[in-house]
């Protein structure tokens, strides 16, 4: 992940003024996901990281542990979370493995303007008085910030066609 102060590929397009700069909107934070990742081993993406079939665990806060019923073992969930350490100061990026500078917003990168990451993992075990949820996989850095977790609804989740 590219520090925000790095200096910008070529192609690459600031935005202008930084989203990092203001400050109009509130979250908290509901836990946070434990993982062996750091900035140097970290998978790209959630299929990279089930490849190499590393569970991780998700550390849900005290006040927020009723809000764990009704998920169980086996169940997919939306997990949303902050990558803090990304830029976000980027309307087109340059990445390796595409061809050409394309949109943020065409993008699954952590460089946004909100740096809120998505990922669909599977519940592997469940402990709602202890708060650790265990999942099949994370492409998110040790100690990252959980913002919410849903449901995975098949047929909702799902574009229709």
């Amino acid at each position: 992940m590219a520090h925000p102060d790095a200096p910008l590929r070529p192609g690459e397009v600031r935005l202008s003024p930084d989203p990092a700069t203001r400050s109009d909107a509130t979250l908290t934070f509901i836990g946070r996901i434990r993982s062996p990742w750091s900035s140097e081993d970290c998978p790209k993406n959630i299929g990279e990281a089930r490849a190499r079939a590393t569970p991780a665990r998700l550390e849900i806060d005290t006040p927020f542990r009723p809000a764990l019923q009704g998920l169980a073992p086996g169940d997919a969930v939306i997990l949303l979370y902050w990558t803090g350490r990304a830029r976000r100061d980027l309307a087109i990026q340059s990445p390796r493995h595409k061809p050409a500078p394309t949109g943020t917003f065409a993008l699954r990168s952590p460089a946004r303007p909100n740096p809120i990451a998505l990922g669909v993992v599977r519940i592997l075990s469940l402990d709602p008085d202890t708060g650790a949820v265990e999942i099949d996989a994370t492409d998110a850095f040790d100690g990252t910030p959980l913002l919410d977790i849903k449901p995975f609804l098949p047929g909702v989740d799902i574009p229709p066609g």
